[in-house]
């Protein structure tokens, strides 16, 4: 990257000086495609507002449609965007310079020897993902301190190395506030409340099942490596714990190493242990309401719902524990009011004036069940198409075609599969935007062979239509 700012930089300015024509749209074009890595490196990295800035001058650079700005004016930009980058070129490089590196050279010490009794009993009340090794401490190590916050790439690429997801959480934090994920764990935060949450690398320590082994573990990184149910009857996580130090003869890079080696051999032993486990599940077939899910937490979501499935994955990049993120934030079903607006707007103004987007017919099916508290059986549903082709109308008073019309008897046809369809489609609109543990509340739910409803108080439903 500091290559590319020099080299940008000396061929804008040369632009002041008399060039042949094609040596200018041979700039344009190396412009263009330096300033579009620039900005998705900065995307990567995060830096919103360099990797806008980037994108923006490598349109503004583009050979294929060309901005006219007469040459007084191309040399002003040419200039200040030389400048730019050579002003970025220093602060690299003097960032680069400040940086922790790391020794390579391997030591002899007897701390490289394995340490046998690294296993603590921790709390369950979650679990780690399988996947993610959790930087703890109980005393501040000042360097490695400054090494995750300076260099986190330097642990993020030795723990793909070894398949795994290393996680400080400070900076996990900082990461789930700039990605909005806590407002989608509990969407009633305000951005006030956001800014004070706090998380400190003891952060996990109060989960141990005996207070007194936090004396052990002054800082390292830990994995869950087994589950077990407890003798009073409580599940128990398995950690180990690997002590990582900058306090030692053994060069960080080779403690590294062995952590690696020995996370390796057990889990081949743990693996050993466990091989003639096997999962295996029920299929279900048949109408609409046998095939109808109850949509539990656990489960996927319709494959037809992509949207969500990106919302999910995005919750889960960089290595975000469900289990921290449980922990951190305490989420109560602090329901909000649901208002039905007179263009039939679906807002929830308990939580930031959200609101809740569905297609015309989906958001009819959905005003449709909102509308029957006592739920409405699947095999029943011929009973309810001329209310549904109603609700239809109001949403699209002119779009009541031959296509529509077939479409409302199918989703009203108990032995098809369109209400089930409509069903993952109004649970996808909600999940999308908060978690499922509220959302449940709020979509179409029930038990194989029982009305299906929506669980929200009609005491919190607001017509504004009527």
């Amino acid at each position: 990257m500091n290559t590319i700012y020099l080299f940008l930089a000396a061929i804008l300015l040369l632009c002041l000086a008399p060039m042949p024509y094609g040596y200018y749209v041979l700039v344009r074009f190396l412009s263009m495609v330096g300033f579009g890595i620039m900005a998705y490196r900065y995307y990567q990295e995060k830096k919103e507002s360099l990797a806008w800035t980037f994108g923006i001058l490598a349109l503004l650079f583009q050979p294929f449609a060309k901005i006219a700005l007469g040459r007084l004016i191309w040399n002003i930009v040419d200039v200040i965007v030389a400048v730019g980058l050579i002003i970025l070129f220093f602060i690299k490089k003097k960032e680069k310079e400040s940086r922790q590196v790391i020794p390579l050279n391997p030591k002899e010490s007897s701390e490289s020897e394995k340490q046998e009794n690294n296993r603590f009993e921790f709390q369950l009340e979650g679990k780690l993902a399988p996947k993610e090794l959790i930087y703890v401490a109980s005393e501040e190590d000042r360097i490695l301190t400054e090494l995750f916050e300076k260099s986190p790439e330097v642990f993020e690429g030795w723990g793909q190395m070894i398949g795994y997801h290393v996680i400080y959480l400070p900076l996990l934090l900082k990461r789930l506030k700039n990605a909005e994920v806590l407002q989608y764990r509990a969407p009633y935060l305000t951005n006030v409340e956001i800014a004070s949450t706090n998380l400190k690398n003891d952060f996990l320590l109060q989960y141990l099942n005996n207070p007194s082994d936090k004396m052990h573990i002054k800082h390292g990184l830990i994995r869950t490596e087994d589950i077990h149910r407890g003798g009073d009857g409580k599940d128990k996580a398995i950690n180990r714990f690997y002590p990582l130090t900058s306090n030692s003869s053994e060069p960080i890079a080779d403690q590294l190493h062995r952590i690696g080696k020995q996370i390796s051999i057990e889990q081949q032993q743990h693996d050993r242990l466990i091989e003639s486990y096997d999962d295996w599940g029920d299929v279900v077939s048949g109408g609409a309401d046998d095939g109808f899910n109850s949509q539990l937490a656990e489960e996927n979501i319709d494959d037809l719902i992509e949207e969500v499935k990106e919302r999910i994955l995005k919750l889960r990049q960089r290595g975000i524990s469900q289990y921290i993120l449980e922990q951190l934030i305490h989420p109560d079903d602090r329901l909000s009011k649901m208002v039905i607006t007179k263009d039939y707007r679906i807002i929830l103004p308990d939580y930031n004036n959200m609101e809740i987007k569905m297609e015309p017919l989906v958001k009819a099916v959905y005003l449709l069940f909102l509308a029957h508290p006592e739920g409405i059986l699947f095999k029943r549903l011929p009973d309810y198409r001329e209310e549904l082709t109603r609700l239809y109308v109001k949403l699209r008073p002119t779009g009541l075609t031959d296509r529509v019309l077939r479409s409302i008897e199918d989703v009203t046809n108990p032995v098809l599969n369109s209400i089930n369809e409509k069903c993952a489609r109004i649970r996808g609109a909600f999940v999308g935007q908060f978690d499922d543990h509220i959302a449940r509340h709020y979509y179409i739910d029930g038990l194989r062979g029982e009305p299906k409803k929506i669980s929200l108080p009609r005491d919190l439903v607001i017509w504004e239509t009527d």
